[in-house]
């Protein structure tokens, strides 16, 4: 068992996708199908156009705002896209998202949902803070809505205009919201970006969650401390 001292703490501040539900699993699927149909089907003649791969979500799209990802994606390939562009080809994903979650819902990780069974338990905060404009409605299809004193979406984040992870202000303004300070919160996060954006507002734990990204990875972004599940966290896990 991984040993965390809540009680040096006054919030948990969490990532949903990869974190609470599988959904990152999702979400890599509908980049891929959009991504490769775009590769495909454009009609420039700039850039690299083999096949969007793993490698290439971990790389450009991890944990960032949808656009963002967007366009990181095609600069490294150095294809050009208007800014048009670029929010055709997001929305595209969007739409594949949210037509896979309606379809087969999602179910968290038991893991997840066992070490949130205790923060309840503990009276801790807690906050969901995704890259994610679908943040609330996964919540709802999971059936965890009401375990959170507040949720920063993608949507709220582009609302009062913060930039997205890798910088640490949404995270900030989750804190703030809960009305605690950043050093006093723990961070969990699955993405390197996550974990950067955590490591760089200076909160005072942020813990990594390793559901791919290789454990290492992880702690050279930043992470404290790295955790394959959120159950090796829960009084009583086996060690």
């Amino acid at each position: 068992m991984r040993t965390v001292t809540w009680r040096d703490h006054d919030a948990v501040l969490l990532d949903l996708d990869g974190v609470i539900t599988p959904t990152a699993e999702v979400h890599m699927r509908a980049w891929a199908e959009m991504f490769n149909a775009f590769l495909e089907s454009h009609e420039g003649t700039d850039g690299d156009r083999s096949a969007y791969t793993d490698a290439d979500y971990f790389a450009h799209v991890d944990g960032k705002p949808r656009y963002d990802g967007v366009r990181d994606f095609v600069a490294s390939r150095g294809i050009e896209l208007t800014e048009e562009q670029v929010r055709e080809l997001g929305d595209r994903k969007n739409d594949a998202f949210n037509a896979v979650l309606a379809r087969d819902g999602v179910e968290a990780y038991p893991g997840s949902v066992a070490l949130l069974d205790e923060l309840r338990a503990l009276g801790m905060p807690l906050a969901v803070v995704s890259s994610s404009a679908n943040a609330p409605a996964v919540l709802e299809a999971a059936g965890l809505a009401e375990r959170f004193g507040t949720v920063v979406s993608g949507a709220v984040a582009t609302e009062l205009g913060l930039p997205g992870k890798p910088a640490p202000d949404t995270f900030v303004h989750a804190a703030r919201e809960l009305g605690a300070e950043v050093e006093r919160c723990v961070v969990f996060e699955d993405a390197v970006s996550g974990v950067r954006a955590g490591a760089a507002g200076g909160f005072g734990l942020v813990i990594g969650v390793d559901r791919g990204v290789g454990a290492e990875v992880l702690r050279e972004a930043g992470a404290h401390l790295v955790v394959g599940d959120l159950a090796e966290l829960v009084s009583g896990a086996d060690a």
